[in-house]
């Protein structure tokens, strides 16, 4: 049995069924949609580490656990809106901000490879878990505050570093920790990949 595709199709499951619940359900559906974010946050971390324990990671792989990444996201930040669409308009135009940097993250990476953008950065690591922070609170609190900005600003940073990766990599790969890691990449140094970074 092939786990890491299991837990990537796991958690591309979860989107749907989040999306259900809080259409359907409603607000006595925050403590299983937010039991549910934390495991498909828990899947994705070990997806990555089982796929290399087992020698079995790859592109095909890596992309379909980025593509999945976003889907889920994407639909807790729905789930969000359907919940507390107030909360949500009052954010619209940070929200907006950081969607319209996603869609020029995608549009850079195809335009260039024609290829949608895989990066697994580091700074993207660290986004996910502002944003896990900031669900929390405004699934489970129905509050924005210093968890959604922190959120926000992290979102922005790390979609700068994701677009500078982009346009200095001088082909398509995958895994790139940060900018200054395609440099190298670009200038043909080798470098150690930490292995946390790419689960």
């Amino acid at each position: 049995m092939n786990i890491p595709v299991a837990l990537i199709l796991f958690r591309f499951t979860l989107a749907p069924v989040i999306l259900l619940l809080a259409y359907y359900i409603g607000e006595s559906s925050k403590p299983i949609i937010l039991t549910l974010m934390y495991l498909g946050l828990i899947s994705d971390i070990l997806d990555g580490i089982i796929a290399r324990k087992q020698n079995i990671s790859s592109t095909k792989l890596r992309r379909m656990d980025s593509q999945t990444d976003m889907v889920f996201w994407l639909s807790i930040g729905i789930a969000t809106w359907i919940l507390y669409p107030k909360l949500i308009n009052d954010n619209l135009i940070s929200i907006w901000l950081i969607l319209g940097m996603e869609i020029s993250v995608y549009a850079i990476s195809i335009l260039k490879f024609k290829k949608e953008t895989c990066t697994h950065a580091f700074l993207s690591k660290l986004w996910g878990i502002s944003l896990l922070i900031a669900f929390t609170s405004l699934i489970g609190f129905n509050h924005a505050g210093l968890p959604f900005k922190i959120a926000i600003a992290m979102g922005l940073i790390s979609h700068v570093d994701r677009i500078l990766i982009t346009l200095i990599l001088p082909k398509w790969t995958h895994d790139i920790p940060s900018a200054y890691h395609a440099y190298l990449i670009r200038k043909g140094i080798d470098f150690k990949r930490n292995e946390f970074l790419n689960g």
